[in-house]
C-alpha cells in the first residue's frame, strides 16, 4: 500500500514523499529527523546570537543548548508514552521480570520509532533551563526567553516532518486548502497499476501550526524582543501565543493524545495562556516598581564579549614629600614612635 497527498483546492495533483531520505550502513534516515536536526541547529545559532544582546556568554549559552536538546528529546518522549502507554503497549508483560524491564525501557527511549510529544519538550527544557541558569547565576527570565525565541524555530520546521510522515492532520472537510490523503493498493487495476483504495480530505493541521508559529517567531524577532521592556515578556507571549493556538487547532486533530475525554494539549494549552497572562501582569508591575534579578557576571573574556569581573582594587601607597612611595611596615613606624 503507498499514500499520496493533494490539495485539489489549490490544483495541486496526487504526489508521494518517501518518508525515508537516505540509509547510512543499513539504517534508514528519515526526512523528520533531518528536519528536526535542522530546527536545532538554527536554533542553537539564533541562541547564540540573542545571548550576546543579553549579556549571557557564547560558552554558557553553547552548554545550555547541548544539555537543553537532550533534555528536550527525553522529556518529549516519556510525555507521549505516558499518555499512550496503553494504546501502543509500551508497557511490556508478557515475559520475565529482565525480559519486561529491557523491552519497557527500549519503548521508552525509540524515539526513532516515532512517538514525541511537544510539550514534554518543552516543560523539560524549561525545568533544564531553570536549574542551569540557577547553577550559572544568570537571570532564569533571560534564559526562559531566549528559550522561547528559538524554540519556535523548531516547531516551524518540525511540522514539516509531520507532513512527510502523513500525520498530525485533521478532520475532514471541503474547505479550499484541504489536503487529500489518497491510499493505493494493495489491488491492481486492469492496467497493472495499484487501484485507489481509499481516499479521505482532512484539515492540514500541521500546515495551520507551522504557519501560526511562523507569525510568532516574526513578531518576537522583528518586534518583541528589539524593544523588550523586561526580563520574560518573551517568555510570556509564547506561552499565550502558542497555547491559545493549540488550543483552537488541537479541536481539529483526530490523533490527540487523550486523557479520558479530555484532550491533553487543549487542557495544557489552556493552562499556559492562563500562566502566560497571569506571570506577565506581575512582571510588568515589577519592572515599574525597578525590582530586577541580580545582574549576571560572564566569567569569560575574549571573542565572546564578555568581560571579567572587576577585580579588587589595591590600596593607594602612600607618598613622601619627594614623590617616592612610603611602604615602611606597621614595625618600623612604631619604632619610630617610640624613640620620638
Amino acid at each position: 500500500m503507498m499514500k499520496y497527498l493533494s490539495f485539489p483546492g489549490l490544483g495541486i495533483e496526487p504526489f508521494h514523499i518517501d518518508r525515508i531520505a537516505f540509509s547510512v550502513f543499513g539504517r534508514d534516515v528519515a526526512w523528520y529527523g533531518i528536519l528536526i536536526t535542522c530546527g536545532m541547529i538554527l536554533a542553537v545559532l539564533t541562541a547564540i546570537r540573542l545571548a550576546k544582546k543579553e549579556g549571557i556568554s557564547v560558552d554558557d549559552i553553547t552548554d545550555f543548548a547541548f544539555i537543553v536538546i537532550l533534555a528536550g528529546v527525553v522529556g518529549a518522549r516519556a510525555y507521549y508514552v505516558i499518555f499512550t502507554w496503553k494504546e501502543y503497549g509500551y508497557l511490556v508483560t508478557d515475559g520475565s521480570f529482565l525480559h519486561n524491564l529491557g523491552r519497557t525501557l527500549y519503548n521508552c527511549v525509540a524515539v526513532w520509532e516515532g512517538g514525541l510529544a511537544i510539550y514534554g519538550g518543552v516543560l523539560a527544557g524549561l525545568l533544564t533551563g531553570y536549574l542551569f541558569a540557577r547553577k550559572k547565576k544568570i537571570p532564569v527570565l533571560k534564559i526562559f526567553d531566549i528559550l522561547a525565541a528559538v524554540v519556535l524555530i523548531g516547531q516551524v520546521i518540525g511540522r514539516w516532518g509531520n507532513f512527510i510522515n502523513i500525520e498530525a492532520y485533521g478532520a475532514e472537510t471541503a474547505l479550499p486548502w484541504r489536503m487529500g490523503i489518497l491510499t493505493y493498493g494493495p489491488q491492481l487495476q486492469d492496467n497493472g497499476e495499484l487501484m485507489l483504495t481509499k481516499a479521505i480530505y482532512v484539515h492540514p493541521t500541521f500546515l495551520y501550526e507551522s504557519l501560526w508559529n511562523l507569525c510568532a517567531l516574526l513578531i518576537i524577532h522583528l518586534g518583541l524582543y528589539p524593544k523588550k521592556k523586561f526580563d520574560g515578556e518573551i517568555f510570556c507571549f509564547y506561552l499565550m501565543w502558542y497555547g491559545f493556538g493549540r488550543m483552537l487547532i488541537e479541536s481539529l486533530r483526530t490523533d490527540s493524545l487523550m486523557l479520558g475525554n479530555l484532550r491533553v494539549s487543549q487542557g495544557v494549552g489552556f493552562l499556559s495562556v492562563l500562566v502566560g497572562v497571569m506571570l506577565i501582569v506581575s512582571l510588568a508591575k515589577k519592572a515599574k516598581t525597578g525590582a530586577a534579578e541580580d545582574t549576571y557576571q560572564p566569567i569569560y573574556s575574549g571573542a565572546d564579549g564578555g568581560e571579567r569581573p572587576a577585580e579588587k582594587a589595591e590600596e593607594p601607597k602612600e607618598e613622601n614629600g619627594s614623590g617616592e612611595e612610603k611602604d615602611k611596615p606597621e614595625s618600623e613606624e612604631r619604632d619610630s614612635q617610640e624613640e620620638k
